[in-house]
């Protein structure tokens, strides 16, 4: 029975990824009116489902990369503490229209929930440092930059052209880049959640090593979808107007640049976020026009956000573990 609370309860955090990270895959998107949000969120649904089912690497990072299996195995309110941690996070986050990252709030809650277990001895620091802390800074940095790059090689292939024509013919070509944004975030975030559920069942030893059943790559992604249909349009408004005035032309440069960096991570097995890397992008698309074109103020928000959600989560990780397992034990 704890297991089955353990899985409804994942699958309401990928809900509450996908109201809150999804958005950030169709953000632009809808922002620069390429399409209405009824038909952003069906494609990101139906390309968040092909997404997750192209891959396990960040699935296996999150179920055996994080924690030493060996060390929590058999702490059964482990993954429900590390969920709680996330949830809660996300909530808080959500409320307030931040988009700071489910990714980094799972991977907190779970870090938070393993020190209440066994202490420091639960944690895998080689898989942390260069699976979670690496990524944490370069996929922003790289994000920038792409942003940066790719906006000013546009600029400079169509600089002759007529403003006009460009953003009507990159109003067509927005729809490949958020189609792509979609897929690539299937294929990174809709794994996390398939690697917690897959870490509940070796704990419960359900299976004997970390591979993600095609059952759970299903229920994750269809969670994601529903998530995103619900909710997720604080966040949209955030991306796509608060950070710079995005025109079509912009809206594919951030998408692709964006999309190219989680594909990457996704291929290397790194659980980064989607909304940082997206950020970033934006951020560099922006500054490729002029520094002052930037909110920069809404920048420190975000960068505050980020830093804060490992700690917060884990925090409440931490707790929830320490409540649990004494409910669980008496």
């Amino acid at each position: 029975m704890l297991l089955v609370v353990i899985i409804v309860v994942a699958l309401i955090f990928d809900f509450t990824n996908g109201a809150h990270d999804c958005a950030n895959a169709i953000a632009t998107v809808v922002s620069t009116k390429v399409v209405t949000p009824r038909f952003a969120v069906g494609m990101a649904a139906l390309l968040n489902l092909g997404g997750a089912l192209l891959g396990t690497e960040v699935a296996k990072t999150l179920g055996s990369g994080i924690v030493m299996t060996e060390v929590v195995e058999g702490s059964h309110v482990l993954v429900l503490a590390a969920l709680v941690g996330a949830i809660a996070w996300n909530c808080i986050t959500w409320y307030y229209g931040i988009p700071s990252s489910s990714s980094h709030a799972l991977i907190g809650g779970l870090i938070g929930a393993a020190l209440g277990h066994a202490g420091l001895s639960a944690l895998n620091f080689e898989g942390i440092l260069h699976k979670v802390l690496l990524p944490l800074v370069g996929s922003p940095l790289a994000g920038f930059a792409a942003g940066f790059l790719l906006m000013w090689l546009i600029y400079w292939l169509f600089h002759k052209v007529h403003r006009h024509k460009v953003n009507k013919a990159f109003r067509q070509l927005q729809l490949v880049s958020a189609g792509f944004m979609a897929t690539s975030h299937g294929l990174n975030d809709a794994q996390k959640t398939m690697g917690i559920i897959t870490l509940a069942l070796l704990i419960f030893g359900e299976i004997d090593t970390v591979e993600v059943p095609l059952w759970v790559k299903l229920v994750c992604a269809g969670a994601m979808a529903l998530g995103t249909a619900v909710g997720g349009w604080k966040i949209v408004k955030t991306m796509g107007h608060r950070i710079f005035k995005l025109e079509p032309v912009h809206g594919f440069a951030a998408e692709t640049s964006a999309s190219l960096v989680i594909t990457g991570a996704s291929m290397l097995g790194a659980p980064i976020s989607t909304t940082h890397t997206i950020s970033a992008c934006i951020f560099g698309v922006g500054s490729s026009k002029r520094l002052s074109a930037v909110r920069w103020g809404v920048a420190g928000n975000l960068v505050i956000a980020w830093i804060l959600t490992l700690p917060a989560a884990g925090s409440i990780g931490f707790i929830a573990y320490e409540i649990l397992h004494l409910i669980w034990n008496q």
